[in-house]
């Protein structure tokens, strides 16, 4: 009899810790989150050039991971520096305030970089930059709160705006390469000075002196003698060197990069002891798969397909490297897009597609004779910027003449103009909830952009006469996927449409913290 209880115990006992433990591993977080954003990834380029990957990149991720296929940005319009700080933020540009890479600054009327901050110097750069510009906290702030400051936060990227943006205001550093030295530098926001093991690299093996060495040729031969762009057919191979005062900016925009940023991701997890304690850490992580010098594709179509071959190698090497490194179930790789691409310019008059040019400064000057024929001469247009109006408050307050009234009158005029789709009034952006609207609502921000913004039909481009800017518009979809990938997760495609502001929630509750404070967005799963 005493045995027999013996044994019962010994089996109640065993099953306990078994149940505990499968209660551990189901409940366990990830030690490490790796979120990836791919400037101009688009579905298209990346099913086209599916024949020249290898085993590890994309087709791993896709395969294994749970990918939702359609996804989308809930705002417009979208540049690098909007998509990346969406994604961190779980929300748009209405909350985050980051409209896009430059908004209008009105005290001064000139533009102003979204990470622009005179307060704080850079290191091993001339740039001063900082988050203060981001309204809302992002993914990194929310963990560093979660974990009273021990989780270790760290973006890498080419550019300053993706790298400040993805790293947010309590991150423990953010670094990007400097376009005129091509070193890796950050900010005295993050930094007293550069880590040792930044300046090491930047001794040792600075990106810069490797670009002045480099000749950028196809990987291969089959990547180098058949293009995938099926309806220009065979392609020559090319041959790039990189000299001049802007060596390194077309280097950045080469499929060269993205070694780099693998690189120093690899460097930064060993240096800062990222996922070695039960404290999850996060690294956020910009590539690029856009085209060459933002030259239209057509003139560019070998370097693209190279650049997404390149890129395929690189995400595999890091996710090797990352999962020899902790084990695929205890890190979260997620992986999506900035969701836009460089507008390539086309020649619509020749095919007799219908198009047409929309001049801003002459718009201005129209508006002004308008107004002024009703209240009195003066500059009632203040100044332009991309395809925003800004009206001069302090004429129109002299005149003892609401905004709302001069908005009113000068949409009245606009939406007369040829090319001419729709203009909106920051009134109605405020105060609209219209489905017909909610893009446009969702990418304003009052404090940064315009009274007026002109909306002109696909195909018309915005011109600024002084500066000598353009803008294209297309209103067509960018397809692309976001991928979950490791932490036990199961592979799974789902077709359903979603949108990017979810990525941040669904993190959020994958390692048990809050979303970040402006994002209302559900989580994916």
């Amino acid at each position: 009899m005493t045995n027999r209880y013996l044994y019962i115990t010994l089996l109640a006992v065993l099953g306990f810790n078994c149940e505990t433990k499968a209660e551990m591993t189901v409940n366990s977080t990830p030690r490490l989150v790796v979120s990836i954003a791919i400037d101009q990834l688009r579905s298209d380029y990346l099913d086209a050039f599916a024949p020249l990957y290898g085993a590890n990149g994309f087709k791993k991720l896709l395969s294994e991971g749970m990918v939702f296929t359609n996804a989308s940005y809930n705002f417009s319009p979208i540049d690098q520096a909007s998509a990346i700080a969406a994604l961190m933020t779980g929300t748009s540009p209405y909350y985050n305030g980051i409209v896009g890479k430059q908004w209008l600054n009105r005290e001064t009327l000139r533009p102003i970089g979204c990470v622009d901050d005179p307060k704080h110097a850079g290191l091993q750069t001339s740039e001063k930059s900082s988050a203060y510009a981001l309204s809302t906290s992002t993914l990194g702030d929310e963990l560093k709160l979660a974990t009273a400051g021990k989780a270790i936060v760290y973006s890498v990227a080419p550019y300053r705006e993706a790298a400040v943006l993805s790293a947010g205001h309590a991150a423990d550093g953010a670094l990007w390469l400097d376009d005129p030295s091509g070193y890796w530098c950050s900010s005295q926001y993050y930094y007293g000075a550069l880590p040792q093991w930044v300046k090491a690299v930047n001794n040792l093996n600075p990106p810069g002196r490797k670009a002045k060495e480099t000749t950028w040729e196809p990987t291969n031969l089959l990547v180098g003698n058949f293009s995938y762009f099926m309806q220009t057919g065979q392609q020559k191979p090319f041959k790039h060197k990189f000299s001049g005062l802007y060596f390194f900016d077309e280097y950045k925009t080469s499929g060269l990069v993205n070694a780099d940023i693998t690189n120093m991701a690899q460097q930064c997890v060993k240096s800062t002891g990222m996922g070695n304690d039960n404290v999850t850490d996060l690294l956020s992580l910009t590539y690029y798969a856009g085209s060459f010098n933002h030259q239209p594709v057509t003139n560019c179509q070998m370097e693209l397909q190279d650049t997404y071959v390149r890129l395929d190698y690189e995400l595999g090497r890091l996710v090797d490297f990352v999962e020899t490194y902790f084990g695929s179930e205890n890190v979260l790789f997620v992986l999506t897009s900035t969701g836009y691409a460089d507008e390539e310019s086309a020649d619509y008059e020749r095919f007799r597609i219908p198009t047409g040019t929309f001049y801003m400064n002459r718009t201005a000057g129209l508006i002004n004779m308008y107004l002024g024929a009703i209240w009195g001469q003066g500059q009632y247009v203040e100044t332009t910027f991309r395809n925003q109006l800004f009206l001069n408050h302090q004429l129109l307050e002299s005149k003892k003449v609401s905004i709302a009234e001069a908005s009113n009158r000068s949409q009245e005029l606009l939406s007369m103009m040829s090319g001419v789709r729709n203009v909106y009034t920051s009134l109605q952006l405020l105060t609209g909830q219209t489905q017909e609207i909610q893009k446009t609502r969702n990418g304003f921000y009052s404090e940064r952009c315009g009274d007026l913004v002109i909306e002109v039909a696909p195909g018309w481009q915005v011109l600024n006469e002084e500066t000598q800017q353009t803008e294209l518009s297309r209103a067509s979809f960018i397809q692309f996927p976001i991928i979950f990938y490791g932490a036990n997760l199961k592979a799974q495609q789902v077709q359903a449409t979603v949108t990017a502001d979810r990525i941040a929630p669904t993190i959020a509750r994958s390692i048990r913290i809050r979303a970040p404070n402006a994002c209302s967005a559900e989580p994916l799963f």
